[in-house]
């Protein structure tokens, strides 16, 4: 008799159906376990036969052999021990329902618990499109696997409740979707906590209002760690979709806490510079989504850049401009999304006086230059606002008067994002910063003296065709600000303004 239970696997991002085929015949006594198994599933004959017994059933002495199919995909994970074990009991007719409609997954313990896995909420998604009515997972997932709407969740603690309420005994209360918290965890930090910084306040408020990616430069204590910060306080809320698209991404990295399983506010993410390439963009033998990935619909702030490694820096380049990242390995290539802003900050030099009003830079020419050269040409070319952050005067530090708050700043960046909204409908594309070259002319248009000005400007300054396209971004997002459908001379202006910084550090 082969019996047929359905389950779900997970391959990146990427979710499919997965039969666990379990066969009981007269014979020497084994357990085997085929359909490309890796080294996690073959063990799940060990958990599975210790959770049989120590629930109190009895484990059949026959030979039992589980097919995962389909056989030509690779499986990977103990995700498949519980299907595994409701096979053999559904086998043996200790379960007699009909579970048709029914899918599962979760890892076992030697004592029977259902403990949990990775991905949940992409196989949840996936479950519903197969048409499967009720999913069985582990407790701990539930309210991930909830947010799905049109499937029953059932969470499970252990096995002997799963039998349970096969059998009538015990009812479970299928998992209802946890309240979406729109509170940001660093609720205590605000934008009014930074003294002065006019300048530098201005240029993070267009680069939140257009996704725009920036560059701070200033000495130490000037608040550029401070500054970037508090740029989640004024981004737009996220989307549904976006939450959605979001937590898919910290659901296969195993990076959802067990307070907010739904991604509720724009991710954060600031990693060591010690960091490595694969950890920034991925990897492993079946690669896992790196920083790059996990900071996708927020923000990747990269903290002291040159220090970071070479290589690692280089790896940003292409998917600051694709929006994704897809990282090869021997036994997979996957892609994951990393629709990012990047804010980095660093000092002008070692010592990080170089231009400083008042302290001596002890720095030689050589050092600075060799310092500044750690940041390459195309990787400074992919930031749209380059910023100085000059020191904060005493005056400023000392003043009791409270600066604009990042509630304030919100509004303004909500009503810009509405306007790009509107404009882009139907388009794919979210803010200006993503604007496409085949859409730029049609979307940014230019009055004559913007035009000239723009010429002037990429003449005499020798920019790249992409510093153009960024300029131009960037001009749409200030008229945006301005309410200026139209792109103006003054629109221009400020937008060179924010490129002209490497023509001070980069040729010192």
């Amino acid at each position: 008799m082969v019996v047929k239970i359905k389950s779900i696997g997970l391959f990146g991002m990427n979710s499919f159906d997965v039969t666990v085929e379990t066969d009981l015949s007269k014979g020497m006594p084994a357990f085997d376990i085929v359909g490309l198994p890796d080294a996690s599933i073959k063990e799940s004959r060990d958990r599975v036969r210790s959770a049989i017994r120590n629930c109190g059933f009895e484990f059949p002495v026959k030979r039992i052999v589980v097919n995962l199919a389909p056989a030509d995909v690779k499986k990977y994970g103990a995700m498949y021990d519980f299907p595994i074990l409701i096979s053999i009991l559904f086998a043996t007719g200790m379960i007699q329902q009909d579970l048709e409609e029914c899918a599962f997954i979760g890892e076992l313990s030697l004592s029977g618990e259902v403990r949990s896995v990775n991905g949940v909420l992409p196989m949840a998604i996936r479950a519903k499109e197969s048409g499967i009515r009720k999913f069985f997972v582990p407790a701990v997932n539930a309210s991930e696997g909830a947010v799905v709407d049109g499937i029953e969740i059932i969470p499970v603690s252990n096995v002997q409740d799963a039998v349970m309420y096969f059998r009538g005994e015990k009812e479970i209360v299928p998992a209802k979707p946890a309240a979406v918290q729109r509170i940001l965890p660093e609720f205590l930090i605000d934008f009014s906590d930074v003294k002065g910084q006019y300048a530098a306040k201005r240029a993070l408020e267009i680069a939140a209002c257009g996704g725009h990616n920036i560059l701070l430069i200033g000495s130490p204590g000037s608040g550029k760690s401070m500054l970037a910060k508090r740029v989640p306080t004024i981004l737009p809320d996220m989307t549904f979709d976006e939450m959605i698209e979001t937590t898919k991404i910290h659901s296969v990295a195993g990076a959802l806490s067990k307070e907010s399983p739904l991604v509720s506010h724009r991710p954060f993410r600031s990693p060591h510079h010690t960091v490595s390439s694969a950890g920034l963009s991925g990897g492993g033998t079946i690669p896992r989504p790196g920083e790059i990935s996990l900071a996708h619909n927020g923000v990747l702030f990269l903290d002291e850049l040159p220090e970071f490694n070479k290589n690692v820096m280089e790896v940003l380049r292409q998917p600051l401009e694709d929006g994704n990242i897809t990282i090869s390995r021997v036994n997979a290539t996957l892609t994951y999304p990393c629709s990012i802003m990047l804010i980095a900050a660093m000092n002008p030099c070692p010592c990080g006086y170089f231009g400083h009003p008042t302290k001596q830079c002890t720095c030689t020419k050589k050092m600075v230059s060799s310092y500044l050269s750690k940041i390459s040409g195309p990787l400074l070319d992919r930031i749209d606002l380059h910023i100085e952050v000059p020191p904060v005067e005493f005056k400023a530090l000392s003043s009791s008067k409270k600066s604009e708050c990042s509630a304030e700043i919100k509004k303004r960046v909500d009503h810009v994002r509405q306007i790009q909204n509107e404009r882009f409908k139907g388009t794919g594309i979210k803010c200006n910063a993503r604007i496409t070259p085949a859409l730029l002319a049609e979307l940014c248009p230019m009055d004559d003296t913007a035009k000239n000005a723009l010429q002037r400007a990429f003449d005499s300054l020798g920019l790249s065709g992409r510093a153009y396209d960024k300029i131009l971004k960037v001009s749409r997002t200030i008229a945006d600000l301005d309410g200026s459908d139209i792109i103006r001379q003054n629109h221009i202006f400020e937008a060179i303004q924010y490129r002209s910084l490497d023509r001070k550090y980069w040729t010192a």
